[in-house]
């Protein structure tokens, strides 16, 4: 599922991090009466009418122009949260980076306390961002309250949602407007190809993921570093590869969630998964002296939630001891952990020496070009017919699925419909067969493959 990125801003105090809580369904964000409780993003995972949210909770954005003091010398207006007056610049700063990645934008203002001027002046910044926006009148807990919250029309970013993030009243139509206001995407992608190709390099923190950017470049491009941590933002550099136009996007390592530490590392992990989202191919970095990991296979999922296509790089081969079979078996190993990674390439390099380096921009290339192979409907049936001669489908509750036809409306990624009496009788092992029998008959390496079941009555 295609992730969007919802980012949540106001001033302090206004309740965003209660509607954050409200909206991916568990108190993540600390909640508290005293502004300025929140000072870095906070991001979850949601999801509203089958649409994937990332929603990102933001510090208060308070503007501070200066005045002149009694001794002529320039000094900042009292903060609306004051046991954060030393954060309120850097608060402000990714503020204002969140609604840069941000799809859609949800304004919060306090409808109990009426529009104020740091509201006028947050919505200046926000009309600047050119970022969908939705305005939510929180603490509108009354006919009263919800009455007095028209007056937030004079901001002028069109229709305002009186809410209480509190009691969850109003939040589901606003949540209805956020999902509108993204791009239209259809449930599948017809033949829509670009002239470039996306490729990322992700990976856990240190798996020399910057070292290969720049072997690929052939030159010194990004900082590398043995500490952990030193790339943070998610960075674009344009290459020509053989007249094809390549986009490739180093990004920060992703760590486990526990493991994630507030502040700019909170962030770059955001903009790892914002550079996966927009990418067509990711180059999966694991690291062969560490083997591959728990956090290895989050990083996968991560790839495969977004429906990109994967090249798994095992980097730093030529500081593994290894015979003529370490390969093999490494390899193995490598498709026995990462069991729903089996129809992916392993290549086998060194950021550091190049060694190997020079396949895996072609095989990047030959996974992206797999993304719009289609076949034929007369081909795709008869390969159903076969695999339900060979298996046929186990039962449910006593009634068997039942397949009467299928086509391939879509590609990029490649998308399979399969018309059933029953969507509700597929079980998982068994769309997981007609995956592979797909896979079997047809090439598809490093690509999802996408299987949608509909009803359909039985033809007369």
């Amino acid at each position: 599922m295609s992730q969007q990125i919802v980012t949540l801003v106001g001033r302090p105090n206004v309740g965003k991090s209660t509607l954050f809580n409200r909206i991916v369904g568990q108190r993540l964000a600390v909640v508290h009466d005293r502004p300025g409780t929140t000072r870095d993003r906070i991001y979850a995972r949601a999801e509203w009418n089958g649409v994937g949210l990332t929603v990102v909770d933001t510090g208060g954005i308070e503007i501070l122009p200066l005045k002149a003091g009694a001794d002529g010398q320039p000094w900042p207006k009292p903060v609306l949260a004051e046991d954060s007056a030393p954060y309120i610049r850097q608060m402000r700063a990714q503020a204002e980076l969140a609604i840069r990645e941000a799809d859609a934008i949800i304004f919060v203002v306090d409808a109990a306390s009426g529009l104020t001027a740091a509201d006028e002046e947050v919505a200046d910044v926000l009309r600047r961002s050119q970022r969908p926006v939705v305005l939510a009148a929180n603490k509108a807990d009354n006919d009263r309250l919800r009455q007095a919250a028209l007056e937030f029309y004079s901001l002028g970013l069109g229709t305002v949602y009186p809410i209480s993030a509190v009691h969850g009243i109003g939040v589901a139509d606003l949540l209805d407007d956020v999902v509108a206001a993204f791009p239209d995407q259809a449930e599948v992608d017809g033949d829509a190809r670009t002239d470039r190709v996306g490729i990322s390099i992700v990976g856990r923190p240190n798996v020399g993921k910057s070292s290969l950017l720049n072997k690929l470049l052939g030159e010194e491009r990004m900082i590398v570093s043995p500490v952990a941590g030193t790339t943070r933002d998610a960075i674009d550099t344009h290459l020509d590869w053989e007249g094809t136009q390549i986009t490739l996007i180093d990004t920060a390592g992703i760590r486990r969630r526990g493991k994630i530490q507030q502040g700019v590392e909170q962030y770059s992990v955001l903009r790892a998964l914002r550079a996966i989202h927009r990418s067509d191919v990711a180059l999966l970095l694991i690291d062969a002296i560490d083997g591959v990991t728990a956090q290895d296979s989050h990083v996968a999922s991560y790839i495969l939630d977004e429906w990109a296509s994967i090249v798994v790089l095992i980097n730093k081969w030529d500081a593994v001891e290894k015979d003529a079979h370490t390969m093999d078996q490494y390899r193995t190993w490598v498709r026995e952990t990462l069991r729903f990674l089996d129809y992916v390439p392993i290549l086998f390099i060194s950021a550091l020496t190049g060694r190997r380096v020079q396949t895996v921009i072609p095989t990047a290339l030959a996974v992206h070009e797999a993304r719009f192979k289609r076949v034929t409907t007369g081909e795709l049936n008869r390969l159903v017919r076969n695999a339900l001669d060979r298996h046929a489908p186990p039962s449910k509750r006593g009634r068997r699925l039942k397949i009467y036809f299928a086509s391939q409306p879509g590609v990029n990624p490649p998308t399979f419909v399969f018309h059933v009496n029953d969507p509700d009788l597929v079980h998982f092992g068994y769309e997981r067969y007609l995956e592979n029998q797909l896979r079997k008959a047809h090439d598809f390496p490093g690509t999802p493959l996408r299987l949608l079941f509909r009803r359909r009555e039985r033809p007369s």
